[in-house]
């Protein structure tokens, strides 16, 4: 069955390429690991902790590949790329990457950190935005060949989905505990010239703050209850400016400053072609 791509006019085209949500990349990637299966596969495969800029770079580029450029492709490296990894965790539980629920849990928890992210860094959506979203959602989910039968059918499903998720299901996985901890010692950039590796070290130290406590206070409440952290009044209100900047800024800025590199040629492809095609019919 053939899926339709995205393109001009769904809202994974106007938002998924924005640089705005590496403010809740962090937090993706907590909630992913605290699933048991995830937290595994990360501890034994991933190179998060190895070479986080690179894994970064990688996850970036596929994420923008599923919406602006070759989906199925992409979802089919990505499979390929899973298959192999397996095992058994330190609990004794057996483990596979493409496990349905463990598959569906990574691609779900990132339409609630868009809804989180819109809601700290942007404008809330309403509820009717919410579910054209989800929509779309589960259009990428069959372009990632997630199991249908692991995709709530509508908005209200998958909220009830995600506090069970939440509840019963995800737990304060050391890779997930790990991944908060990498995320406070941001590492100099690969290719940064020498000299200037000797001044990276505040830089790094602030950066990693900074995304610790935007990584902290962007997960649901209950999520930071079974991992133990700490979230005080001032720092909400902290975020809530902090939310308020970058919400206020975020549309003013240029579109090649607002979009990663593969989205803002994919839409300035678009509309290039969208003209062209304008001119021949008016030829």
């Amino acid at each position: 069955m053939d899926i339709e791509p995205f393109g001009p006019g769904s809202m994974h085209w106007d938002t998924a390429g924005e640089y705005r949500n590496l403010l809740v990349a962090g937090s993706a990637l907590v909630l992913q690991t605290m699933h048991p299966a995830v937290g595994a596969a990360v501890a034994e495969h991933s190179t998060y902790k190895d070479d986080p800029w690179g894994r970064l770079t990688r996850t970036l580029e596929s994420v923008q590949k599923w919406v602006y450029g070759d989906g199925p492709a992409e979802g089919e490296r990505l499979r390929r790329m899973h298959s192999t990894i397996g095992g058994v965790d330190e609990q004794g539980r057996p483990y596979h990457a493409l496990n349905g629920e463990a598959w569906a849990w990574v691609h779900l928890s990132l339409f609630e950190r868009f809804i989180a992210l819109n809601r700290t860094f942007g404008t809330p959506l309403t509820v009717a935005q919410e579910r054209r979203f989800y929509a779309e959602s589960r259009q990428l989910g069959a372009i990632l060949k997630v199991p249908e039968r692991e995709m709530p059918a509508d908005l209200d499903a998958f909220w009830q989905y995600f506090d069970d998720m939440v509840a019963d299901r995800l737990e304060a996985h050391p890779t997930a505990l790990e991944v908060l901890s990498v995320l406070r010692g941001t590492p100099a950039p690969p290719g940064l010239p020498r000299p200037l590796r000797r001044l990276w070290t505040p830089v790094g130290v602030g950066a990693g703050e900074f995304n610790h406590f935007v990584t902290v206070g962007t997960l649901p409440p209950a999520v930071r209850a079974k991992l133990g952290l700490r979230w005080t009044a001032r720092e909400e209100r902290r975020l809530r400016h902090l939310g308020h900047a970058v919400a206020m800024l975020t549309p003013r800025l240029p579109e090649r400053l607002r979009y990663m590199p593969i989205a803002y040629h994919a839409r300035k492809a678009a509309r290039i072609s969208r003209r062209l095609e304008r001119q021949l019919r008016s030829a």
